[in-house]
């Protein structure tokens, strides 16, 4: 495959054709990139920061040109899209306000003259990332990445190269130095002898669970540090003193965001059979009402899809579960009209091992499980191979926190829906994958935390004696 091709999942037409970069521009690009990081890494962090501030005002300058990118590639709403610029821009002059407290030495009690831990940058980081927050995805990377120190090859999905190449736009326009940040449009064939390259220090994939295992592999093989983040299966629990309204509201929202497209929206509704009829009327009824459309239209909801063959596994999941004995409360087939549209589908007696129980739902498809209790819904909650993020409803909030600490997650966000958030660690467990993004853990991923040790002061020498 020497180009890619972009295409409109609204429609189902192609957009542009894109050449893919050859051997000798990755060689060039890695060598540009350890270039500039050895300058790079020598600046000020205020200067590092200050970069980051010129990065948010050009994503927010050109905040509806890059969210009508984000439409045309991956079908997004146009609101939602205009919405992950902003987030972008935040991340960024969140970094630029928080980058000197976070990377400050830290002092450690001890009896030497100084003794500090020291965070200094890597080197240049890989970062394989997806299509479904184009945008987001990148820059939740990069701003504390570069705010370390770190520089930036980026080998972004094949669907979506007009929003990868604009990346790159973005950091010229704010003055990034030549070469510390690159985009590269390659095949995936390619990416492991990048991972293999001296010249890259580390890895950052947000993806499937099984490209993760993949590039673990490769990266093990070459003892190069990772941060995944995977997939997703996650609960969202409903117990019998829950505010209903606010749940089924919230539950809509979490589920369907983004089409349903990612790793952290919330797939497993667990609720207390109790109220688990009331709970299901409200939710049908709210996803019912989200309009399917053009998703350049701002009341549209639910545009297409990202991908033909992603729509095709959803439907086949879906297809698999009712065979099972799940019961369909809303949707199920996809729509009869041009793009990859499949309607909000509401999946009702999903029990564990039924396939939208076992599998990631990467679409707009909930699955409700009805249990007897806290018990059991802490119970299914953790049975599952995945760990990103979960939801815990009820009014009873020492029982929540209580709870909370049982639930296996990254995350976990009690009368409210899980979310990113640059002020606090985002990341998984199990096959979810490992390490952190965010935060000021997010920031120290990609850094040699180092021991500087200072030991006292040699005493005076004697002074000789003079000659007799």
């Amino acid at each position: 495959m020497s180009v890619i091709t972009s295409i409109n999942p609204a429609t189902g037409a192609a957009i542009r054709s894109f050449d893919l970069h050859d051997d000798a521009a990755i060689d060039a690009a890695l060598t540009a990139a350890v270039n500039a990081q050895r300058d790079w890494k020598r600046e000020p962090v205020a200067a590092r920061a200050k970069l980051l501030t010129s990065v948010a005002s050009v994503l927010r300058d050109g905040k509806v040109r890059y969210a009508q990118m984000i439409v045309r590639e991956m079908g997004k709403p146009l609101p939602e899209a205009e919405a992950e610029i902003e987030k972008c821009a935040y991340n960024c002059d969140f970094y630029a306000a928080h980058a000197a407290s976070y990377l400050a030495d830290e002092p450690v009690p001890s009896n030497a003259r100084e003794s500090v831990v020291a965070f200094d940058p890597l080197g240049v980081v890989l970062a394989i990332m997806p299509w479904n927050y184009p945008f987001w995805q990148y820059f939740r990377f990069a701003a504390p990445a570069l705010a370390a120190g770190n520089g930036a090859v980026l080998k972004h999905a094949n669907n979506v190269p007009e929003c990868a190449l604009a990346v790159q736009e973005v950091m010229e326009k704010a003055g990034i130095p030549s070469g510390l940040t690159v985009t590269l449009l390659i095949d995936s064939s390619k990416v492991g002898a990048i991972i293999a390259d001296e010249r890259i220090a580390a890895v950052t994939l947000t993806g499937s669970t099984e490209v993760g295992a993949i590039v673990a592999s490769q990266a093990g093989k070459v003892l190069k540090k990772q941060v995944l983040e995977l997939g997703g299966s996650d609960p969202f629990i409903v117990l019998a003193d829950a505010d209903l309204e606010a749940a089924a509201e919230t539950a809509v929202k979490a589920r369907y965001i983004n089409v349903g497209q990612s790793c952290v929206n919330a797939k497993r509704f667990i609720v207390d059979e109790r109220i688990a009829d009331r709970f299901v009327e409200l939710f049908v009824a709210s996803a019912a009402a989200l309009k399917i459309g053009d998703p350049m239209e701002r009341d549209t909801n639910i545009g297409p899809m990202a991908r033909r063959n992603l729509r095709d596994t959803l439907h086949a999941q879906v297809e698999r579960s009712i065979a099972e004995g799940a019961v369909v409360r809303l949707g199920g087939e996809p729509l009869d009209r041009d793009g990859y549209y499949y309607p909000p589908t509401v999946l009702d007696n999903v029990k564990p091992g039924m396939v939208a129980f076992c599998e990631e739902t990467f679409g707009p498809v909930a699955a409700i499980v009805r249990v007897s209790g806290p018990d059991e819904a802490i119970a299914v909650a953790n049975d599952t191979e995945f760990g990103l993020g979960a939801a815990l409803w009820t009014s009873d909030l020492a029982l929540a926190r209580n709870l909370a600490r049982e639930i296996e997650a990254g995350a976990v966000f009690i009368n409210g829906m899980t979310a990113s958030d640059p002020r606090y660690p985002f990341g998984g467990i199990k096959r979810s994958g490992y390490g952190r993004e965010l935060g000021v853990y997010g920031i120290r991923e990609f850094v040699n935390i180092k021991t500087v040790w200072v030991g006292p002061a040699q005493a005076a020498a004697p002074t000789p004696e003079a000659p007799e």
